[in-house]
C-alpha cells in the first residue's frame, strides 16, 4: 500500500473498484487545517476525467501496468488480433477496447497497456500519425480556393477524413489518429 506522498503523474491505482491513472496532482498545505492532495484522474475503462481530493497520509492501492509494443495482424468478429514484436505471442483485443479502429492497417505497430498482475489488456494506443492513400474524393474545382475549404475523402483503411481541395485520388496523406484530421501531404 502506498500513501498520498507517492502520487505522481501516470501512476495507476485502484479507486472504488475502478482503475484510474493520475493526470495531474497538487499537494496543498493550507495555513489552517490539514494538508491534502488535489488530483485529476482518468478512468481507464471509460476515459472519464474525475477530480478527487485525498487527505494527507491517505492509503492508496497502486496497480502495476506495463506498456508493450504489438503488431496488428487482422480483425475477426470477436475482436482484433495483435502479435508481440519480440516474443511473437498473439493476443485478442475485444472490440470494446479498440478506439479509432478505422485507422488500423495490417502490420501497424501499436502500444498496448496491460495490467501486469492479471495480464489483462487495458488500453490500445495507435501511433500518433499514420500515412494513408486517398482512395476516393471528389475532384477539386479550379479557382475554388477559399481559405480552409475542406472536402470529404475516403482513405485505404475505409475511414473518411476531411482534406483540402487540392488533394486528389491516389495521393498519400498524413492523418492525426487522435483527432482524425488531415496533417499534410506525404511526398
Amino acid at each position: 500500500m502506498a500513501t498520498t506522498s507517492d502520487i505522481r503523474n501516470g501512476l495507476c491505482m485502484n479507486l472504488n473498484g475502478k482503475l484510474v491513472t493520475v493526470i495531474e496532482f497538487q499537494h496543498v498545505k493550507p495555513g489552517k487545517g490539514p494538508a491534502f492532495v488535489r488530483t485529476k484522474l482518468r478512468e481507464i475503462e471509460s476515459g472519464k476525467v474525475l477530480d478527487n481530493t485525498f487527505s494527507a497520509g491517505h492509503k492508496i492501492e497502486t496497480v502495476r501496468i506495463e506498456k508493450r509494443q504489438y503488431q496488428y495482424l487482422y480483425s475477426e468478429e470477436a475482436g482484433y488480433n495483435f502479435m508481440h514484436c519480440e516474443t511473437f505471442e498473439q493476443v485478442l483485443i475485444p472490440n470494446k477496447l479498440m478506439d479509432k479502429s478505422e485507422y488500423l492497417k495490417e502490420g501497424m505497430i501499436c502500444d498496448i497497456t496491460f495490467h501486469a498482475e492479471q495480464e489483462l489488456p487495458l488500453i490500445v494506443e495507435l501511433p500518433m500519425h499514420i500515412e494513408a492513400e486517398v482512395t476516393y474524393t471528389e475532384p477539386g474545382v479550379k479557382g475554388d480556393t477559399a481559405t480552409n475549404s475542406m472536402k470529404p475523402a475516403t482513405i485505404d483503411t475505409g475511414a473518411e477524413v476531411r482534406v483540402p481541395l487540392f488533394i486528389d485520388m491516389g495521393e498519400r496523406i498524413k492523418i492525426d489518429t487522435r483527432t482524425g484530421t488531415y496533417v499534410e501531404r506525404v511526398k
